[in-house]
């Protein structure tokens, strides 16, 4: 009995021990192994000392949650209470515990947001007594306890110790919430170094990036100072990347190429295929990549000027590369804008003059305005007018022109008209130099030039004018209709052209082709055609079978035929030159078939 009595207080207070199943194995322990509490010590006692051992399980617990947990489940240590519930505050509101009651778990939790953070009576239905105790610590609320009691008044022992283990809870949970912070100021502060620290990688990124760029911006504006045109910026551009540099006009010819593998000779472009891809690479924001070549345009306020490209035939080019082609299309844009305006200038005034020149003008002011472009009237002139079928004559086709005549070393005004480009030329024009620059400025040889005799006053020009469309028009009209002509190489043509009187010559023609144009309209026949070429082919049956691609028993066939129809003889001398006066006038000035 002794024994028992002996061990009864502390198997009681071992019990209560017993009973922290949520706390810490270290509760455990120093439940298990303290001395056995002596049989004279009242209740109050054996509470204190359980709340001692619960006190250090509070202090080692890992975290708020478990904190609040050991509090509610050990409560009874202070007595004869019960945790109804208990709420953590976590950013400004009131977060419940999982191991709260749950019958009551709404009208608890409405009733502890009532107060407001200060302590108050609960009601729970079956417990009469019933207290929400706030856990307040130095840095504010920590949270709520909610007790309750079996008896409806808890003695003043029982509500001592219920206080004292609601202060060492809110201490507990004051550490823990500490702890909680200084882990949070840890990481925010370590947050803070890795984006200082990305930040600084990337400032010295940045402040890579904008040297860069201050030395690509620094290295155009010194081309563009030097004036240096299209080979500077290729050359440029070719020592900032490495990559092979090209400028192409707006036409797909090659203006400048600085750095190895340049083709030779350049393909000749595609018109149709370059225009597609013109179009495409601006419908594109930034360099577009076509095939090898890393392509941006010249395009200052939208028109297209010519194309700038780096060869990148191993895919190299990185956002270094885009920079510095993007600044030296810029630099590009710039010279090649000042320079069209420059030559819009001169051009506007150019023409202007040689507008006044080929309606008729006086000398004095042509002669001054003349000096003041830099053009020398006091020589020969020659009129040359320039047709090309595939272009239409505006600004942009005159001025190819003038890059042609230039080319060939032709010193000229220019102007143009609705259907052809003049230019008033200080020389004679070699015979095939300009029409072959044009083929090559242009793409195609589907050019028409007509080239007067020499104008020795300049009252002469507009008449030597109408001599260069006559010119032309003779070319157009003849076999070859494309290449150039000269005026004072047409001999019998100088008078069957414009001006001259068309219904002598409809007459004329009539009387001696008369019947065989009629037979040819009946039976869609080309007797005219075959006199015309047995004429232009000198008199040879082979030649002229030849050219009409028939046999030369057909061709005997139809000149016995066209003796019959038209009633005149070949073989008579004044007969064949009115026929080939004739079939002349009728191909060149009537415009041949019907």
């Amino acid at each position: 009995m002794a024994g028992s009595r002996t061990h009864g207080p502390y198997h009681r207070c071992l019990a209560r021990a017993g009973g922290l199943s949520r706390g810490s194995a270290r509760l455990h322990h120093r439940a298990a192994h303290r001395p056995p509490c002596p049989p004279a010590r009242t209740p109050a006692g054996h509470g204190l000392r359980d709340l001692v051992t619960l006190s250090h399980a509070l202090f080692d617990a890992p975290d708020e949650d478990e904190i609040l947990g050991l509090a509610m489940v050990h409560i009874a240590a202070a007595g004869p209470y019960r945790a109804e519930a208990g709420y953590l505050k976590m950013d400004d509101r009131l977060v419940p515990s999982p191991r709260n009651r749950q019958p009551h778990a709404l009208a608890v939790g409405r009733r502890v947001r009532e107060l407001a953070g200060q302590d108050g009576n609960v009601t729970v239905p079956g417990r009469p007594w019933g207290r929400a105790l706030g856990l307040r610590g130095p840095g504010g609320l920590h949270g709520y306890l909610v007790v309750t009691s079996s008896r409806s008044r808890p003695t003043v022992a029982e509500r001592s110790l219920l206080a004292l283990l609601v202060r060492h809870t809110t201490a507990a949970l004051s550490v823990a919430f500490a702890h909680r912070r200084q882990r949070k100021d840890a990481l925010e502060l370590r947050r803070l170094r890795e984006e200082r620290a990305a930040l600084q990688r990337q400032l010295i990124s940045v402040m890579a990036e904008l040297g860069y760029e201050r030395a690509v911006h620094a290295r155009m504006a010194d081309v563009a100072a030097s004036g240096g045109g299209d080979e500077a910026v290729t050359r440029a551009l070719h020592g900032l990347t490495g990559l092979p540099a090209l400028v192409e006009d707006r036409f797909g010819r090659l203006r400048s190429w600085t750095g190895p593998s340049r083709p030779i000779p350049y393909p000749e472009p595609d018109p149709v295929r370059h225009n597609e891809m013109l179009l495409a690479v601006a419908r594109e924001m930034g360099p577009v990549r076509i095939r090898d070549r890393l392509i941006t345009l010249i395009r200052p306020h939208g028109e297209i000027l010519g194309v700038l490209a780096l060869v990148d035939a191993r895919d190299e080019a990185d956002e270094h590369t885009v920079l510095a082609l993007e600044h030296a299309a810029a630099s590009l844009a710039m010279e090649m804008t000042h320079l069209r305006n420059l030559a819009e200038t001169e051009l506007r005034l150019h023409r202007e003059l040689a507008d006044d020149l080929l309606a008729g003008t006086d000398e004095p002011s042509a002669y001054a305005r003349s000096e003041a472009v830099g053009h020398d009237l006091h020589r020969s002139h020659y009129v040359v007018v320039v047709q090309w079928s595939d272009w239409t004559p505006d600004d942009s086709f005159a001025q190819t022109v003038g890059r042609a005549a230039s080319a060939v070393g032709m010193r000229s005004l220019l102007t143009r008209r609705s259907d052809h480009v003049v230019l008033i030329a200080d020389e004679r024009p070699h015979a095939r130099a300009l029409y072959e620059a044009l083929a090559r400025e242009t793409g195609t040889r589907s050019g028409t030039i007509g080239v007067s005799a020499p104008s020795d006053s300049l009252n002469d020009i507009p008449h030597h004018y109408q001599e260069a469309q006559r010119a032309l028009d003779v070319r157009r009209h003849s076999r070859e209709r494309y290449g150039t002509t000269f005026f004072d190489e047409l001999g019998l043509y100088r008078i069957l052209g414009p001006g001259n009187d068309y219904r002598e010559l409809e007459t004329f023609v009539d009387e001696w082709l008369g019947q065989l144009i009629g037979y040819d309209s009946r039976h869609h026949a080309a007797m005219v055609e075959t006199l015309s070429r047995y004429f232009d082919c000198g008199g040879n049956y082979d030649e002229t079978a030849d050219s009409l691609a028939i046999h030369r028993s057909t061709l005997r066939y139809r000149l016995q035929r066209i003796r019959d129809i038209s009633g005149h003889d070949l073989a008579n001398v004044e007969d064949r030159l009115n026929l080939q006066v004739a079939t002349r006038v009728w191909k060149i000035v009537l415009g041949g078939p019907g």
